[in-house]
């Protein structure tokens, strides 16, 4: 299975890369700790990411995004780039398979639109990248854009409790400050103020996990089940959990309530063989 396969999960809020989930056939014993953002062996620029994808691309290719790059030179500059940046952002989606670039540029013609709708819309694509990835360096270019991103429909919409909840993600997995909590108190701010925000709930779970508070994260995601029975992401995590901590028998509970909520044949598979890994 790709790792671009995803699913969507309950709510329509946060798109999850299956694999983040599925990826090794054992989880690691140990929590990775949180990076410092002074401590990435490598910086990638937006810049550098581009160049980087460029080196893979045909003749064919190369030519055409040059012309696209090249093609504002008059007139009315900010439609013309809001039409470009679209362009560009859908060519490296479905010609070139850079899903992180064609984010960046659908995120850089929601910024001359300033709109809250099309400014989430290309964060939470960054963000569901982000909470695929494990390059420390690629996970704060992530983190960072997609935070703008928040950030900007925050100022059209403050009241928005899941942008704030998700520029806590982005704080919680871009590894974008060197005090980690800032992420979790983001989100603690919405969850104190609304504990049936199961969004929240989730997030602070995920945030449990990250941090290798095992007991806290369960807390949070059977709350998240309780709730809502059919979300995805916390049974999966939930059973992720519970291998983590070497509770097999209720981590096999779990991936097997998973198993029967998907339609996937190679996620079945892939659950199925946690399963016997862990009889």
């Amino acid at each position: 299975m790709k790792k671009q396969q995803i699913i969507l999960l309950s709510g329509g809020i946060v798109l999850t890369a299956l694999l983040f989930f599925l990826g090794n056939t054992v989880p690691p014993a140990t929590t990775t700790p949180m990076q410092e953002p002074g401590n990435k062996a490598t910086v990638i620029t937006t810049a550098s990411l581009l160049d980087s994808a460029k080196k893979n691309l045909t003749d064919n290719q190369s030519s055409h995004l040059t012309q696209l790059e090249n093609s504002v030179v008059r007139g009315n500059v900010k439609d013309q780039k809001i039409g470009i940046y679209n362009q560009l952002g859908h060519y490296w989606q479905d010609s070139l398979g850079h899903p992180e670039i064609a984010a960046y540029y659908f995120g850089e013609e929601a910024k001359l639109e300033n709109s809250e709708k099309n400014l989430n819309f290309a964060a939470r694509l960054l963000l569901t990248q982000l909470m695929a990835e494990t390059n420390p360096a690629m996970q704060f270019w992530l983190g960072t854009n997609a935070k703008a991103l928040f950030d900007q429909s925050l100022q059209i919409n403050p009241s928005s409790d899941s942008v704030k909840i998700e520029i806590g993600a982005c704080y919680l997995f871009g590894n974008i400050s060197s005090t980690p909590m800032e992420g979790i108190l983001k989100i603690m701010e919405v969850a104190n103020r609304d504990s049936a925000n199961m969004y929240a709930q989730l997030m602070l779970g995920l945030g449990g996990i990250k941090s290798g508070q095992y007991d806290k994260a369960i807390e949070r995601l059977e709350t998240v089940i309780k709730n809502e029975p059919g979300n995805l992401q916390a049974i999966f995590n939930l059973a992720e959990t519970f291998e983590r901590k070497g509770d097999k028998a209720s981590a096999i509970i779990w991936y097997k309530k998973a198993q029967e909520l998907i339609n996937i044949p190679e996620a079945k598979q892939e659950i199925e063989q946690r399963i016997q890994s862990l009889q």
